[in-house]
């Protein structure tokens, strides 16, 4: 296992990987997202900015992990907009965008790796804050599997809080869906 980041043409050699494993990954719970690799690739093309990074966990050749982020400015205003009521500008966030693990290699410490490598990318661009967000689901969701565990302790013991209040609304297809519906994400955050 290795934990690396990714920029410029390696970065773009691993994109259809990236895409591939997103869906994968979102595919269960919590967020059932059914995606498709041509929006994914599309979407992804963010990651190409100057404030972003890319942190990939490589088993041998192979891609099992990737966690994102970039500057909150430059991420999709419906995240953007969910901190109009915050004091904190948002060029002084840094955006922890997804983070997605095979299951066979969770519990590893690979989650804390890739919050340690972009935690310390965003005080390299000068950030204050870090921020990510997790989709909000009902307790009594019907695809909700009997073994589902919050992160909200690992996310808690990484210092980050949830903002009262502070919430983003994204569209994606759930599986089973005809088409993209809202979904809600509450916003985490600490000070770097």
């Amino acid at each position: 296992m290795r934990v690396e980041v990714l920029t410029g043409a390696g970065l773009r050699d691993a994109l259809e990987d990236v895409a591939r494993l997103r869906i994968e990954v979102f595919r269960d719970w919590p967020y059932l997202y059914d995606g498709d690799v041509s929006y994914e690739l599309s979407y992804l093309d963010a990651y190409l900015a100057p404030s972003a990074v890319v942190v990939a966990a490589f088993d041998g050749p192979r891609i099992v992990g990737v966690a994102t982020g970039m500057a909150m400015e430059a991420h999709a205003d419906d995240f953007a907009a969910a901190f109009a009521t915050r004091t904190e500008p948002l060029e002084d966030i840094f955006y922890c965008a997804e983070s997605v693990l095979l299951p066979e290699y969770r519990g590893q410490g690979l989650g804390h790796a890739f919050f340690d490598a972009r935690e310390a990318h965003a005080r390299a661009l000068g950030r204050s804050y870090s921020a990510f967000c997790g989709v909000i689901r009902p307790e009594d969701h019907p695809m909700r599997p009997e073994a589902a565990r919050s992160l909200a302790a690992f996310w808690a013991k990484r210092g980050y809080a949830p903002l009262p209040g502070v919430i983003a609304q994204f569209q994606w297809k759930d599986i089973g869906a005809v088409e993209q519906s809202p979904h809600d994400l509450q916003f985490w955050m600490k000070a770097l």
